[in-house]
């Protein structure tokens, strides 16, 4: 089933805090798009798939860790669109087994697992080259999904939000999704991206991406580095607790990854009146959830939607 689009619609959260504080907080359901291939992983992927069936690739070649929604997702669209794939996989092999490399394997996923240490060279002319050698042509889809036709599929996620609002949020990894709404048509007043990885560095990697994409690097965002949880899949007790109830009191499942850090976040922020009597606050939901199987096998906090 291709994703659909028209499914992502916006709800609005209702909560005591929100009344008390006069903060509205309206959520982009990017994850009702599809079950595998949602949220921002779709929007990154739609034009990359285009531009390699284009170009005459049968197969797609992608970059991950060993529980990656963009690597399920490349799995998933090739299934989909009837494209070979290979996910070259940051980690051990012992790791095939989990349940998000297992569904790759079962949607025809070639997997080639390589070391940390030889994981940095991804993007280097020789790395590829062997990859090459092993497994003929393919298609090259970067970590993450992030390049310039991600960046258009983004753009069309901006532009398709037609609800007013004053600050839009985002959870950012490799920065392909904040850029991709900076640099479209939708006039932002405010955004912020809520960093999932540890370090000061992905302001630099959101300007570097828009102007690698020709894209005018505005001043009307940031970064905000407080909510990562000690780094990249890091968490405690109470962003697993937020996300329980987050999921029970509105019915909206998070994942610890992406999501649930950005909207802890946000509600952190929101109790410590960072906002302005009146904000409207629109949060994108960029989808994820699927990883939180693995999260519950790994971890004895468990996630209560799966």
């Amino acid at each position: 089933m291709i994703p659909d689009e028209s499914k992502s619609v916006i709800q609005e959260i209702h909560d005591p805090i929100l009344d008390k504080k006069h903060v509205r907080v309206l959520i982009k359901r990017d994850d009702l798009i599809h079950s595998e291939i949602s949220g921002n992983k779709w929007r990154k992927l739609k034009y990359n798939i285009d531009a390699a069936r284009k170009e005459g690739h049968h197969t797609l070649l992608t970059f991950g860790g060993a529980f990656s929604n963009h690597v399920l997702a490349v799995a998933s669209s090739g299934k989909e669109f009837k494209l070979k794939t290979i996910g070259v996989i940051r980690g051990e092999v012992n790791y095939s087994d989990n349940p998000t490399l297992s569904h790759c394997k079962a949607m025809g996923m070639k997997l080639h697992f390589v070391s940390r240490e030889q994981y940095k060279f991804k993007n280097e002319a020789a790395f590829i080259d062997e990859l090459k050698s092993k497994f003929g042509e393919f298609f090259i889809i970067p970590e993450g999904g992030t390049n310039c036709l991600a960046m258009k599929g983004c753009q069309e996620l901006a532009e398709s939000i037609e609800i007013p609002f004053d600050i839009f949020c985002c959870s950012v990894g490799t920065g392909g999704t904040l850029s991709g709404i900076l640099s479209s048509k939708l006039p932002i007043k405010n955004a912020i991206g809520f960093s999932a990885l540890k370090g000061d560095f992905l302001k630099r990697e959101v300007q570097d991406i828009l102007k690698r994409c020709n894209q005018e690097v505005s001043s009307n965002w940031d970064i905000n580095t407080h909510y990562h949880f000690g780094g990249y899949a890091k968490f405690d007790d109470s962003l697993v607790g937020f996300i329980n109830k987050f999921y029970t009191s509105y019915g909206i499942p998070l994942d610890p990854i992406y999501t649930g850090k950005m909207l802890f976040g946000i509600f952190d922020l929101i109790n410590k009146d960072y906002f302005q009597t009146g904000t409207t606050i629109l949060a994108l939901h960029s989808g994820g959830l699927q990883g939180n199987r693995g999260f519950n096998i790994l971890h004895d906090q468990a996630i209560v939607f799966e």
